[in-house]
């Protein structure tokens, strides 16, 4: 544990102090304090980071909690074919993330795309989903929900079939209306394991990388720039590691503020 997490981290942090330079295959490290951490006030791009990362992690794991809930709740009332939607269900998550980046950038290509098509026989005007920054963010959300849902579909399917049934009898005896079962029994039994998944799914959702890079490359302009794909271009394409490594303490300083406030909101609830 100490060798693959703890040691990195640590690594991580010392470098966020020094300014790097590599020469003839030597690395030289110049101590600069905290410069890389005030300069982080200063970034714009660093900025806009941010604020696309919390609306795309939020947007994301919403859609994805929302499909994925009522998805397992429907798959844990049916009858009959239930291995078979279990299936189907799954596969997003099963695709490698390269292909689901190709697939999606054919789909949702504005001359020769499915969804362009689509919009052709309908007679409206094919959109430049990923071309345009108004929607460009949307559409990677699009498709990170696309792949993420069948992993919170699991972990409330697993949740719904584990839940009392001698409830569910007292309720139907009661004369309990399906709405009045979800809401008044289903929901709050499920309240740890939803709480659970929001969590996991939101940090999950805040290293979002694969999906920018195979999609936009960020762009347009910084439509869809994220922490991690920023972090990505301060290390290998800007060569700024010290910078990169400050960024990169920042966000998981975040990410941990984040868990505290959730912990603290549990607790709450819990009380």
């Amino acid at each position: 544990m100490g060798g693959l997490g703890l040691l990195p981290v640590l690594n991580l942090v010392a470098l966020g102090f020094f300014d790097v330079r590599w020469a003839e295959g030597q690395s030289t490290w110049s101590f600069v304090g905290t410069t890389h951490y005030a300069a982080l006030t200063r970034d714009p791009l660093f900025g806009a980071a941010i604020l696309n990362t919390v609306v795309f992690a939020l947007g994301a794991v919403t859609g994805q909690m929302i499909l994925g809930f009522a998805l397992a709740l429907l798959c844990s009332k049916a009858t009959r074919g239930r291995v078979f939607w279990r299936a189907v269900f799954v596969l997003p998550v099963l695709i490698p993330g390269i292909v689901i980046g190709a697939m999606w950038k054919l789909l949702l290509n504005p001359e020769f795309g499915a969804l362009a098509q689509l919009f052709e026989l309908a007679g409206l005007t094919p959109v430049d989903w990923l071309g345009e920054p108004s929607t460009a963010l949307f559409a990677v959300i699009m498709v990170d929900v696309w792949h993420w849902t069948p992993f919170c579909f699991l972990l409330f399917l697993a949740g719904l079939e584990s839940l009392p049934r001698d409830v569910y009898e007292a309720a139907t005896v009661d004369g309990a209306s399906a709405w009045q079962e979800l809401t008044r029994i289903t929901l709050p039994l499920m309240w740890p394991t939803i709480a659970v998944t929001f969590v996991f799914r939101l940090v999950l959702a805040f290293k979002v990388f694969d999906e920018v890079y195979l999609l936009t490359g960020g762009g347009p302009g910084t439509a869809t720039e994220v922490v991690s794909f920023t972090i990505y271009q301060r290390f290998f394409t800007e060569d700024r590691a010290g910078y990169g490594a400050a960024m990169a303490v920042a966000v998981i300083f975040l990410i941990f503020l984040m868990l505290a406030a959730a912990a603290a909101a549990r607790r709450r609830v819990q009380a």
